[in-house]
């Protein structure tokens, strides 16, 4: 029986810092997330300042494949670089060279969305806490991409709980085809090529910037052979119960509708197999190389080879994928995914945008970045009569994710909003509602001299005893605000919140 989706993303921001030649992005990011805890200082509403993230619990390489041979380095933990948890559940921190958001939890894709755009916001307000800070003639500016142009590349990660029951090698069969192929729908676009050897007359335009950097089907590394499917096995709950899928392969998003179909879809597929009822699995011949022929097959109508020998285009799978949860949620309905409103919108929504592609793609502009930024090229290419490895293009291409309001493009080609912007403002500093992510936040709130650190199943208070108390929250859907809104309501102290609970 399928479990509560409880999911949320992860984003990794570029960074450059304009007007000097010799910047550190170390020190960069840690500037900017620096200034931004600098600026909320002694307001309610900011930061903790004095909160520490607590390492106790991160454990990057346990395999979720029990039988797995360590062949290669496991993630390390960066534990002296800059890390902070923001009063909306979220951390923010430094992670390899680069500012990273990471959302709290939420119990359906759509708080998801809201809490990655909340995100968005948070890098702009602290790109401009940062101008106190920079010497005159200095600017920091972040883009929300995923590739620096020079081969380097940098995640946007989803994460879904699982039922630990559900072996993780169905999870492998089923999910792999979709993460494959629903890059049609979740690209953000990238001139060219940066796998090793090609050329931009060969890939001139791409519909993702991260499938170039797949080399593995099935592997725990993040940064270097990067899987399609992600093995690491922690949880962040309790680990009897539960598993988190860590999702790399995807792009970071402009488009609402994309970051929307990106987290539903895939929660939907996952909710549906927990259920069994996801058939048999559509295995492609050569995953890998499926992916990067995916992201370079703009007409959407190259066949990909099946492991029985039938071919299959990206629509065809999505359009299968589609029709099975369709009759998943027939028999078993919503209630897992955020409930029937939710539900409903992302099924509707990946139907419509399915429709899009397959009779007019360059008629979803408004709703893809992919498709947003080829049209967009092509019409500027055109008009000055451009190779695409001309410099402008890929200026545009960068441009396109600048978060600054003036300078990005993003904001000027007029994509659907799904969000209401008074709801992203409020998301930046109030937690969801619907997880223990309500719970973190509120006591970071209420309570930011006593709490002095904090992870994703718990927090650590100081009340002046002669130890440190932890508040475990091994349970991703509890804390909620009906769960303990009325107890945070009825104290004062940290010290009385921790006496009512028994600890």
């Amino acid at each position: 029986m399928a479990i509560e989706k409880i999911l949320g993303i992860e984003t990794e921001y570029g960074i450059v810092v304009r007007g000097t030649a010799d910047a550190n992005p170390i020190s960069a990011s840690s500037m900017l997330i620096n200034s931004y805890m600098s600026s909320l200082a002694g307001r309610r509403a900011g930061p903790a300042p004095h909160v520490d993230w607590d390492f106790e619990d991160e454990m990057p390489a346990n395999d979720a494949r029990e039988e797995a041979i360590r062949l290669s380095v496991a993630p390390e933990v960066e534990t002296h670089l800059v890390n902070t948890v923001l009063t909306n559940g979220a951390r923010y921190y430094v992670d390899h060279a680069h500012p990273e958001y990471s959302a709290p939890e939420c119990s359906h894709a759509l708080d998801a969305l809201l809490y990655d755009r909340a995100g968005e916001e948070v890098l702009r307000r602290s790109m401009t806490a940062a101008t106190e800070f920079l010497p005159e003639g200095q600017e920091l500016v972040v883009y929300k991409n995923n590739s620096d142009g020079k081969g380097n590349s940098y995640g946007c990660h989803e994460n879904y709980l699982l039922d630990r029951a559900l072996p993780f090698g169905a999870v492998v069969a089923h999910l792999t085809a979709h993460f494959v192929t629903r890059q049609i729908f979740i690209g953000s676009g990238k001139v060219g090529s940066e796998s090793p050897g090609a050329r931009t007359d060969e890939v001139p335009f791409q519909i993702t910037q991260r499938a170039d950097f797949f080399e593995e089907e099935v592997g725990l590394e993040t940064t270097l052979k990067r899987p399609i499917i992600n093995t690491r096995d922690e949880p962040h709950a309790d680990a009897q119960l539960y598993r988190r899928l860590h999702v790399i392969a995807g792009d970071a998003n402009m488009s609402e509708t994309a970051t929307l179909l990106k987290l539903g879809t895939t929660a939907l597929v996952l909710a549906m197999l927990e259920d069994s009822e996801a058939g048999e699995p559509l295995r492609l011949a050569a995953p890998v190389g499926a992916m990067h022929a995916v992201s370079r097959d703009l007409g959407l109508d190259l066949g990909l080879r099946m492991s029985d020998g039938s071919t299959m285009t990206a629509l065809e799978i999505q359009w299968e994928l589609h029709r099975r949860v369709s009759n998943w949620a027939e028999l078993h309905g919503f209630e897992v995914v955020g409930g029937e409103e939710v539900g409903t919108r992302i099924l509707e929504t990946w139907r419509e945008v399915l429709e899009g592609l397959d009779s007019d793609p360059m008629g979803l502009a408004d709703r893809l970045d992919w498709v947003a930024k080829y049209r967009l090229f092509s019409a500027y290419r055109e008009r000055h009569d451009l190779e695409w490895n001309d410099a402008r293009l890929r200026a545009m291409d960068l441009q396109y994710h600048d978060l600054r309001p003036e300078h990005g493009l993003a904001g000027r080609l007029g994509l659907q909003r799904i969000l209401e912007e008074h709801d992203v403002l409020e998301a930046i500093t109030e937690p969801p509602s619907t997880t223990r992510a309500y719970f973190r936040g509120k006591c970071l709130e209420k309570f930011p001299a006593e709490v002095v650190a904090a992870n994703w199943d718990s927090l650590v208070f100081d009340v002046g005893g002669s130890a440190l108390q932890r508040v475990p929250m091994m349970e991703p859907g509890r804390g909620t605000r009906s769960h303990v809104g009325e107890l945070l309501d009825s104290v004062d102290t940290a010290g009385e919140l921790l006496a009512a609970l028994g600890t």
